[in-house]
């Protein structure tokens, strides 16, 4: 009698389950692993149940097929926030502004505020082969984007114990992906978790789901290993609920999340002003936005498509829709998004049980390496490949009270997603708009600067991404928050 081993039982186990799912084709090189490339190649696949793979790369092909043939209809359908769900910075009164701030602080005090925080990509498009938050734009100080956030929260804490005599804790919840996750753990035991408690910054993975080729078939990028790619920053819900952080929250007594995106130099953690305004409008959703710059601007815009709020990319909208202006001049659809969210734990936890598998799945096309059927690494020359992501806004339509808070692009937002060389988006403009920030908050209040020769700066009030402020001041977060001044 021929008696199977356990690693011969397993993989037959797994090739009849790659059947089911019609994808028999990933164990074509079985014969030729070693013991150690077959044990992570099962590894792998014990992660894909053959329903959620057959639907997977069914749906992708589907997508793919929609993506190619997109016809912007959506513009009919369109319109903008009401006024009456819109917050302003810019068009509030500083006693409007203190009541939401104080609100956002007294939250912060009772210990019912997190910040979220998206770190599932690297630092590729910046040329570097580790996590984003690691990086250094180059400010005098040297730090990074970690180490600024770390303080920010550490700073806002102390406003909020300064304010109401009490001791607060804000956790840091930071998704990242299977590429992220050891990078950014040492990265934090090595700075010392930059003085934050350890057990209050909890790192959890968003899924990895397999890329997919034009016929529907999984794509290997090696003999023993799926091409796989991170589901996308609206992955976090079902991260939410894989690694149960929504009972660590509930554990902790938070009610209110901030999530945001790594990448934006001049995000204001925990921000007790937007806090403050969603508590106070009774939302259980919020996003901040800036205004558009010009109408083609490459950001998406929050709208409201068929009375449901949502993001629609610029790429979904006409560039006449983009053109159209309110009865003032002002750009009928301006409200640009920048991946700054506030949730309440109840519409988390309802979504990710409830709303997650109704979410949108995003068509990226790309260049996939790949294995020909002899085992021969190939590097495509032209797209072969369908990656699926959801986004994490696609939740704005389960809302039962959206609103959205407009905040100073100059103040808040300034991404870093390009190598220095590109028109945007680089560690330069990041660098110089944090630069700029803290100039013209020295300026307010009160500071003069002096040149080499102790001979008055004029001071500027206004100032491009395309050059440095007239003095370079860098302010610690552990100083300033808003650019108050300590007395």
């Amino acid at each position: 009698m021929c008696v199977l081993s356990e690693n011969a039982q397993i993989a037959l186990w797994t090739k009849a389950r790659l059947e089911t799912a019609g994808q028999s084709h990933v164990l074509q090189f079985w014969s030729e692993l070693s013991a150690e490339e077959s044990s992570a190649l099962l590894e792998e696949i014990s992660l894909l149940k053959p329903e959620e793979l057959l639907e997977h790369c069914r749906a992708a092909v589907e997508a793919a097929s929609r993506h190619s043939s997109a016809d912007g209809r959506l513009d009919a359908r369109m319109e903008p926030v009401p006024p009456e769900f819109i917050g302003s910075v810019r068009k509030s009164d500083e006693e409007r502004l203190k009541m939401w701030g104080d609100e956002g602080l007294l939250q912060i005090s009772q210990d019912r505020v997190a910040v979220l925080l998206l770190a599932g990509g690297q630092g590729t498009r910046l040329g570097v082969p580790y996590p984003k938050g690691m990086y250094n734009v180059g400010l005098p100080s040297g730090k990074t984007l970690y180490q600024i956030q770390a303080e920010h929260i550490q700073k806002v804490q102390e406003l909020a114990n300064l304010k109401h005599a009490c001791r607060c804790t804000i956790p840091w919840y930071i998704m990242t992906s299977e590429f992220t996750l050891g990078p950014t753990e040492k990265f934090f035991r090595d700075n010392e978790y930059f003085g934050l408690c350890p057990s209050n910054v909890v790192m959890f993975e968003q899924r990895m789901i397999p890329a997919v080729g034009f016929d529907g078939k999984i794509i290997l990028e090696k003999k023993n290993k799926i091409a796989m790619a991170p589901d996308g920053n609206g992955g976090l819900y079902r991260a939410l609920v894989d690694n149960k952080i929504i009972e660590d929250m509930e554990r902790r007594g938070l009610e209110y999340l901030h999530v945001y995106c790594v990448d934006n130099i001049l995000v204001k953690m925990a921000d007790p002003v937007f806090i403050g305004f969603c508590v106070n409008k009774g939302a259980d959703c919020g996003a901040k936005v800036v205004d558009k710059a010009y109408p083609s601007e490459p950001v998406g815009v929050v709208c409201r498509v068929d009375g449901l709020y949502q993001v629609i990319e610029y790429s979904e909208i006409q560039p006449e829709t983009a053109e159209l202006r309110g009865p003032g001049g002002e750009l009928l659809f301006s409200a640009g998004n920048i991946c700054n969210h506030f949730f309440t734990r109840g519409f988390l936890k309802e979504v990710a049980e409830k709303f997650e598998s109704q979410l949108k799945q995003h068509v990226a096309i790309k260049k996939v390496p790949f294995v020909d059927g002899e085992g021969n690494l190939v590097k495509p020359t032209k797209p072969n490949g369908i990656k699926m992501e959801k986004f994490v806004f696609d939740v704005f339509k389960f809302s039962n009270t959206f609103v959205a808070f407009e905040v100073l692009r100059e103040e808040e937002f300034s991404p870093l997603k390009n190598a220095d060389g590109a028109p945007l988006d680089t560690p330069t403009t990041a660098r110089r708009s944090l630069l700029a920030q803290h100039y013209r908050w020295a300026l307010a209040a009160g500071g003069n600067f002096l040149d080499e020769q102790d001979k008055p700066i004029p001071p500027k009030h206004s100032m491009t991404k395309n050059k440095d402020p007239p003095a370079i001041c860098e302010i610690s977060p552990l100083v300033s928050y808003f650019g108050e001044v300590k007395m």
